[in-house]
């Protein structure tokens, strides 16, 4: 009975090590591009609603917290799907792999976010330059079985983020452009790395 445990053990392993090993394709191109153009959508919106209304930082969460939600929930669907499809053997564990790797980061953005708007409420307007080096972390971190123009996304967004929290500092007031342009982009630079990526995959098995 050990033995056969150990044999077990011995396999998922192996297969953990596999995963670690291959390249991701769990990620989908289409689902990221969406979420780009809805964080663009999204902020020429608020922007626009700010003309006639007062912007409060509880507003500004909601508005962006339910857009994370909803583009989060569009990619998550994709992925299960695409990991099923391009990973059959060791799709589950393409699953655990990608989540130990990004989802830190995504915690670690969400305590930022209680913490600043429960403790110091005044210091608002660094969230998204917080949420930008926090997802920056995230991309660095799945940069070893992504394809290798994801560092440059990663770059991106830590680039952006510290243009946010220096300039956002003069003013102090939550703009949705610091939303919308950097995540807009950036996610429409990760669906195009990842479709570039899918493409050259695809053309080498040709060759």
């Amino acid at each position: 009975m050990r033995e056969l445990q150990r044999a077990l053990a011995d396999i998922n392993a192996i297969r953990s090590q596999m995963a670690l090993e291959t390249q991701f394709r769990g990620y989908g191109p289409r689902s990221t591009a969406a979420s780009g153009l809805l964080a663009l959508l999204v902020a020429g919106g608020e922007a626009f609603w700010q003309r006639s209304h007062a912007s409060t930082a509880e507003v500004f969460l909601a508005v962006w917290l339910t857009t994370a939600v909803a583009a989060a929930s569009f990619s998550i669907l994709e992925t299960v799907i695409r990991t099923r499809r391009m990973h059959t053997v060791l799709w589950k564990q393409k699953i655990q792999m990608a989540i130990e790797h990004f989802m830190p980061s995504m915690v670690v953005g969400l305590m930022l976010t209680v913490v600043l708007d429960r403790v110091a409420p005044a210091q608002a307007w660094m969230l998204p330059g917080l949420w930008q080096l926090t997802f920056c972390l995230g991309i660095f971190a799945s940069c070893r079985f992504l394809p290798r123009p994801m560092f440059a996304v990663g770059l991106w967004y830590m680039v952006t983020g510290l243009v946010c929290l220096a300039f956002g500092g003069v003013e102090h007031e939550l703009s949705p452009w610091c939303m919308g342009i950097p995540f807009g982009i950036g996610q429409l630079l990760i669906a195009a790395v990842l479709k570039h990526g899918t493409e050259h995959e695809l053309e080498e098995k040709r060759a």
